[in-house]
């Protein structure tokens, strides 16, 4: 193996030539996911964002970010004490998600409305608790978009006891295209380095949002959109757009 095997170099080349055949061959389910988008913005509905793990950089992405839709959500593992009376204690088990009941708590702490798009990510996309979440979300009649890796999940058994798995549920599915275990860089005797998850997850999603941005601009729709909070008058104007979806989004400190 040689010095050239795991280096930011090399990262950056591999990576780079994902995200350029990434970004050609996912246009149509990118342009399938932002019509899910675009339309529940037009309904007047809310996009509820969740993700476990460092997934949750992703619901970040899309969720109450400048530049990003205002009528977003995330939702956490978190909104059981956030919200839901749990004590603080409770996050201290790393198996946490991976017990029954857990998703079908979440999802009735955020109360969501018919019209809500869930963007549900998992790179496995096998976790109990995300099943659980998707097979909610379906019950009760909502649009579903994944960001998921088709290659590890496939590899992998499925975590929930039906048998299904994440992308099995979806309307749309985006592909982000990491490797099985997400790490890019094999090393000498085994194992691999440098995830890549993130990187190709945030360029779906942004892609996703202008392509429906796109959409609602085309149909004379002005898109509910954040402005930096650290510019002037960006902080004021928010909380007036906010307003429109007010009890129906959180914005609590990151």
């Amino acid at each position: 193996m040689s010095d050239e095997s795991v280096s930011a170099r090399r990262f950056t080349r591999e990576s780079m030539a994902l995200l350029d055949h990434m970004t050609e061959s996912a246009r149509d389910d990118v342009a399938r996911a932002a019509e899910l988008i675009a339309d529940c913005v037009r309904a007047d509905g809310v996009i509820q964002a969740f993700g476990t793990g460092h997934s949750q950089a992703i619901v970040l992405e899309l969720a109450g970010r400048a530049g990003g839709l205002v009528p977003t959500n995330r939702l956490s593992i978190a909104d059981l004490v956030l919200y839901g009376g749990e004590t603080p204690s409770v996050l201290d088990d790393p198996l946490l998600e991976r017990k029954a009941g857990v998703a079908d708590r979440i999802y009735d702490l955020a109360a969501p409305r018919p019209q809500d798009l869930f963007v549900v990510i998992s790179n496995s996309g096998v976790n109990n608790v995300i099943v659980e979440m998707a097979l909610r979300v379906k019950e009760h009649g909502h649009r579903l978009l994944a960001l998921t890796s088709l290659t590890h999940s496939r590899a992998v058994p499925a975590g929930h006891p039906s048998g299904q798995k994440l992308a099995d549920l979806a309307d749309v599915v985006l592909d982000n295209r990491a490797p099985r275990g997400d790490a890019l860089l094999d090393l000498p005797g085994g194992g691999a380095v440098c995830a890549l998850s993130t990187l190709t997850g945030v360029m779906l999603v942004q892609m996703a949002v202008a392509e429906a941005t796109k959409l609602l601009l085309a149909a004379g729709e002005r898109p509910p959109v954040y402005v930096s909070a650290n510019v002037p008058g960006g902080f004021e104007g928010n909380l007036e757009l906010e307003r429109r979806y007010a009890g129906r989004i959180r914005r609590t400190a990151s």
